[in-house]
């Protein structure tokens, strides 16, 4: 069935619409950290749709809010009062951090960022933006302006000014032997002159993911935005933390990717694991900047009730079975039983990022150029071996592994040792 599905697919859906593996995975179930194909095969899932699936598949408690809000309404939109919609806010703006927050409710991440560039730019009254290399923010017109990354961005026509700062990558950064303090000093000194020497006048904002997602998990250190939003702060430019790969736990250590670095963004966006699934993704800010838009708005989809419901039911789950915690338990333990590779494999250049949110970058033989067939070897050879892992950097070079934040250690362990063997394979 897969390859007649595969055939239709290809006659009514666009070719630059990607899909993973050799051979397609027609997945039609899914339980705890497992999906099941047609033929019935059971694979640990250690990408979760993208880093959607936060919570687990399956969560009981989700499903039955879903059900229960189906069974009274589907949608309204935003002309209507939802209870949970208003409820949902409520809890976001209070786990946000931001003061005096609002919440604007979206289909996806893409839309989130489309909505914080609008914000941005109107309440400072400039296209002007800064966004850092080897980015991604979305599919949009505007996201695509802002992401940093060759392989996602289609058009370089757009609206907004945009210029490119140095951000987390710093294996490929001109300074990849610096250490933190170093590699923080001169990305730095980077923005300034680019603040400096690139720009007209007044800037709107910077818009950066405390770790990059499609580029690769590439991690900063810690303090890294804060030392950035000092020289923002000096220029009145906005700071807009993406945080829709980052946010709910996943690294393990906070509960949003920006806390690691000390600071507190103007505009939050989130989507993703929110809803573990449904379409739902949104914007955080301070009032004066979400009220500043001076004409009506509304959003059809944007915050529809049974989303809001699952989301709130999946929040809940994970605060009361401490799955942040448990990110950076078994992101621990997964970075430990894969570190060994760096010694013994000649094709790993680095193991980054942070809790469930891990990356393998694979270089050619003993090198350090990106060699975009090893990670692909690996993907097949795992999902050969019942693991399905994801991939992502600036040259499709780099292994991501992102399973739900609720992973046990034997699925951890389980993985580690298919992932292992896979990179052994090699050679």
């Amino acid at each position: 069935m897969s390859a007649e599905v595969l055939a239709r697919r290809k006659k009514v859906m666009p070719l630059w619409q990607a899909l993973y593996h050799d051979e397609p995975l027609n997945v039609v179930s899914g339980e705890g950290r497992h999906v099941t194909d047609e033929s019935g095969r059971r694979y640990l899932d250690f990408f979760g749709g993208i880093l959607t699936t936060m919570t687990s598949h399956g969560v009981p408690e989700v499903i039955e809010a879903v059900a229960e809000q189906s069974s009274r309404i589907f949608h309204t939109s935003t002309l209507y009062l939802s209870e949970p919609t208003v409820a949902l806010a409520e809890r976001i703006a209070e786990f946000s951090g931001i003061p005096d927050a609002k919440v604007f409710f979206t289909t996806s991440g893409t839309e989130a960022n489309d909505a914080a560039l609008l914000l941005a730019t109107c309440y400072r009254r400039s296209n002007q933006i800064l966004a850092l290399r080897n980015s991604y923010h979305g599919r949009s017109f505007s996201s695509q302006a802002v992401t940093g990354n060759r392989f996602w961005s289609s058009s370089s026509l757009s609206g907004l000014s945009v210029s490119f700062v140095h951000g987390g990558y710093r294996l490929r950064s001109p300074w990849p032997d610096f250490d933190d303090d170093g590699y923080t000093s001169a990305c730095t000194k980077d923005l300034s002159d680019v603040i400096d020497m690139c720009t007209a006048g007044e800037v709107a904002a910077m818009i950066a993911e405390p770790i990059a997602g499609v580029g690769g998990f590439c991690t900063p250190p810690d303090g890294f935005f804060g030392s950035m939003k000092s020289v923002l702060d000096a220029h009145g430019i906005l700071f807009i933390s993406d945080e829709v790969q980052t946010g709910w736990g996943r690294t393990g250590e906070h509960f949003w990717g920006y806390e690691a670095h000390g600071i507190t963004p103007d505009i939050l966006t989130f989507a993703k694991g929110i809803a573990n699934g449904l379409p739902l993704g949104g914007v955080v800010a301070r009032a004066e900047i979400m009220d500043c838009l001076g004409a009506n708005s509304i959003s059809t989809f944007g915050g529809n009730p049974i989303c809001c419901a699952a989301a709130l039911a999946n929040l809940e789950y994970l605060l009361a079975n401490n799955l942040q915690a448990n990110a950076a338990k078994m992101g621990n333990r997964l970075r430990l039983a894969l570190e060994p590779l760096m010694e013994r494999s000649g094709r790993v250049a680095e193991i980054r990022g942070k809790g469930l949110m891990l990356a393998l970058e694979m270089t050619v033989p003993y090198g350090d150029s990106p060699d975009a067939d090893a990670a692909g070897a690996v993907m097949e050879s795992a999902r050969e071996s019942g693991l399905l892992i994801g991939k992502g950097g600036l040259y499709g070079n780099v292994l991501r592994i992102a399973p739900p934040l609720s992973v046990t250690e034997e699925e951890a362990d389980a993985a580690a040792a298919i992932i292992s063997k896979s990179v052994d394979a090699l050679g």
